[in-house]
């Protein structure tokens, strides 16, 4: 029988839609109390004015401009910050041997060059690289666990890699091809001209083309060259990842998905075709995938909620593992519907 015990969390950025959801999913949670709350845009008001669907379970909270001094007494650090923005937090964090879970892009990449290449910058804390494991619990579920450290991965990378992981040996290098599209959510709370509402209300569009820096995490964790498209799809949450990839031979790549993920809690793999709503508000995580006999291609799609195991939940999940605590504990894996 689990006894609760008060886990102090700081959430850096909990003013955006992951912080936001960060929170949510720690008031369902045994033992995630969260009593530090940070967003600098926001800083000064009442979290339940900045998010006023958790007024009833964070009564009294404000919002607050980040000092490390508010990390004394805390158990557990979460942060869902713009690319860039870790990098001066995380020395802090770490030095107090305080566990630490990134949301962020800035320690997914084991490596300081790669970083610039992608984001266009120098790696502000090269030296803290090799210290992140890279957050999937399904595909690093020990090396979390006995980690302070982690770098959560986010909603593009961790639909094409769930697809794709158990079913590269199956495919012709260099031949995978992903084709993904994200709620509105994905885009973070700032105002956008491109994610306005008369932009997106009854539109569908591609983005980053040919170079967007997701890419790099996904080539990284599959070992393999991939064509990535992502799209921007008229809705709040989900993301729906279609990939292909030319087959090696004959394969039943179904099969191959549902022996590698037959005890996740979290993944359930099926003939059906996956729907981005079967996941709203839940950890889970839709698969299925086919062999085509006539292009001789693999076809694998994941549906997911950008928000929970593309973000939020992915990080409670990683944190319970690095915390000896149950790996389910505050995730749903049932959706809301409809």
């Amino acid at each position: 029988m689990h006894i609760p015990r008060m886990i102090r969390v700081a959430i850096l950025g909990a003013s955006g839609f992951v912080g936001a959801e960060l929170l949510r999913l720690c008031a369902g949670h045994s033992d995630f109390t969260p009593v530090e709350v940070f967003g600098d845009s926001q800083a000064g008001q009442s979290l339940d004015a900045v998010h006023p669907h958790l007024a009833l379970v964070y009564p009294g909270l404000t919002v607050d401009r980040y000092s490390p001094d508010a990390l004394d007494g805390i158990d557990l650090v979460f942060a869902a910050l713009p690319h860039g923005h870790s990098q001066a937090i995380a020395p802090e964090v770490i030095s107090r041997g305080i566990p630490f879970v990134d949301l962020g892009a800035d320690f997914r990449l084991g490596d300081a060059a790669a970083y610039e290449q992608w984001y266009g910058e120098p790696h502000q804390a090269p030296d803290l690289l090799e210290r992140f494991v890279y957050g999937i619990p399904e595909l690093h579920r020990d090396a979390i666990a006995g980690s302070k450290t982690v770098a959560a991965a986010g909603c593009y990378p961790t639909s094409t890699i769930l697809a794709l992981k158990p079913l590269i040996d199956l495919i012709e290098p260099g031949s995978i091809v992903v084709d993904a599209a994200s709620g509105v959510s994905g885009a973070g709370k700032g105002l956008k001209e491109e994610t306005h509402f008369d932009t997106v209300d009854g539109n569908f569009t591609a983005y980053g083309l040919l170079s967007h820096r997701h890419t790099a995490e996904m080539e990284m964790e599959l070992g393999a060259g991939i064509l990535f498209t992502p799209h921007l799809a008229p809705m709040n949450r989900g993301i729906l990842a279609t990939c292909y990839g030319i087959a090696k031979g004959w394969c039943n790549p179904l099969e191959t998905l549902r022996a590698a993920y037959v005890d996740e809690p979290f993944i359930h793999v099926s003939e059906r075709l996956p729907s981005t709503k079967w996941t709203l508000g839940s950890n889970a995580v839709h698969l299925t995938a086919r062999y085509d006999e006539r292009t001789g291609r693999v076809l694998a799609i994941a549906a997911l909620d950008n928000l929970v195991k593309g973000a939020a939940g992915q990080m409670i999940q990683c944190a319970n593992l690095m915390l000896g605590l149950d790996e389910t504990d505050g995730l749903s894996r049932v959706g809301v519907w409809p």
